[in-house]
């Protein structure tokens, strides 16, 4: 008997061993694994469990009852948690939304060209064509849906992309990698070469002739920098870091000497430029393009100081209010930059943030203006509400647990940029 126990504890080894080394093969970090993953991780793996099994998209807010957001998956929300479930050392459940992702993409109801919607209908993902959201509305006594989900949105696009690679570099099947390059291909038409060159911000509307948003933006040229980076990086990649190239170049000429710090991006004119200072364009630039942390961030330190609120750090310089995902991509950042006492003190602040559930608040206030106006009406503006927030709950997932959605890997791009 005691034989046979040491060889059952010989073979239980063998499989921990074989775990780690395939965690160690993924970048990814071992303490992702079992009890000791990070709290954030854990959330999102028992909201995993709990969906039906097969391709799924999860709901934005999950708590929402307003009815442009109740049971509505917005794709970029799906595509940064897809991210955070790898970085989480979780790459099966990842491959379940990236899994949804790629039937969205080939069957949509009336779009074939490789393009998503900005938003789907939350929970398994069978029907086809995939459903989109929408209501009923009883005043007009109509089927409603809004404009901005049914668009399709070019940084939307390239986090699906870079939710596609993660799963393709996780080893779940080079399905993965041919749903990325079908989006890369659909992209490669938002880039409009009038000065300052670079990708314009996708579509609005409804098909069959969908609004073109002429806007540029900062993001979501970062956003495309990066996923067409990590094209390039796979086999068979010619063609590809052009392309890249491209929307790097867009990013560093939106750099702004005098504030030091990034525009947002240009107005619905090429020359003019969006001078709201936003939180995600200062900080997408430094995770996603190889070389902009050194070039660009302590060049940042004085207009992330003016964004900081609360410990944490707002959204722009529109108004004060801490902002989950932006305190937790500056907390990812500290931390690949090896500042962990900066970055665990940000950490700290999450946690005012989080509910009772374990999940996180959009923002810690009741409404956090944004500075955008909306899609839908422009005289509006963009609001996050203290709702719980898939998009806020992956982001502390990945400044927990060190994964940056860019890079694929638990370590800045710092490869010197070249154009």
């Amino acid at each position: 008997m005691r034989a046979q126990a040491r060889t059952v504890r010989a073979w239980i080894r063998l499989r921990v061993v074989f775990a780690l080394l395939i965690v160690i093969a993924l970048g990814l970090p071992a303490a992702a694994w079992g009890a000791s993953s990070p709290p954030a991780c854990r959330v999102l793996t028992r909201m995993m469990a709990q969906q039906k099994p097969g391709p799924v998209f999860l709901a934005s807010y999950p708590t929402a009852t307003v009815a442009q957001l109740k049971n509505t998956a917005y794709l970029y929300d799906n595509a940064i948690a897809a991210i955070a479930l790898i970085g989480c050392g979780q790459p099966a459940l990842a491959g379940r939304i990236g899994a949804a992702i790629l039937i969205a993409q080939a069957h949509d109801r009336f779009w074939h060209d490789g393009r998503l919607r900005n938003a789907y209908v939350a929970g398994p993902v069978r029907a086809i064509p995939v459903k989109l959201p929408g209501w009923w509305d009883g005043t007009e006594q109509k089927w409603v849906e809004d404009g901005y989900e049914v668009g399709s949105d070019t940084g939307n696009e390239a986090f699906a992309m870079l939710a596609l690679l993660a799963c393709y570099r996780a080893g779940l099947g080079d399905k993965y990698l041919a749903g990325a390059r079908r989006l890369g291909r659909y992209l490669t038409q938002a880039y409009a070469a009038e000065a300052p060159a670079g990708f314009r911000g996708g579509t609005f509307g409804e098909e069959p002739a969908p609004q073109i948003n002429i806007w540029k933006s900062t993001e979501h040229n970062a956003d495309l920098a990066a996923a067409y980076q990590r094209l390039a990086a796979a086999p068979d990649a010619a063609g590809w870091q052009p392309w890249a190239r491209r929307a790097r170049r867009f990013v560093r000429a939106m750099w702004q000497p005098g504030c030091g710090c990034f525009a947002a991006g240009t107005g619905l004119k090429a020359h003019d430029i969006d001078h709201l200072v936003a939180t995600d364009a200062q900080l997408f630039p430094l995770l996603a393009i190889a070389g902009f942390a050194q070039r660009y961030g302590p060049r940042l330190r004085g207009i992330l100081h003016r964004l900081r609120d609360g410990g944490g750090i707002t959204y722009s310089i529109a108004a004060k209010g801490v902002w989950t995902e932006g305190t937790a991509q500056l907390a990812l950042y500290r931390r690949l930059l090896g500042q962990r006492a900066r970055a665990g003190a940000l950490l700290r602040v999450l946690a005012k943030a989080r509910a009772a559930d374990g999940s996180y608040y959009a923002t810690l206030k009741g409404a956090l203006v944004t500075g955008f106006g909306l899609s839908t009406d422009p005289s509006k503006s963009r609001v996050y509400f203290h709702l719980p927030h898939l998009g806020a709950l992956a982001w502390v997932a990945l400044a927990q647990c060190g994964f940056d959605p860019f890079t694929l890997r638990r370590s800045l791009p710092v490869a010197p940029a070249a154009g």
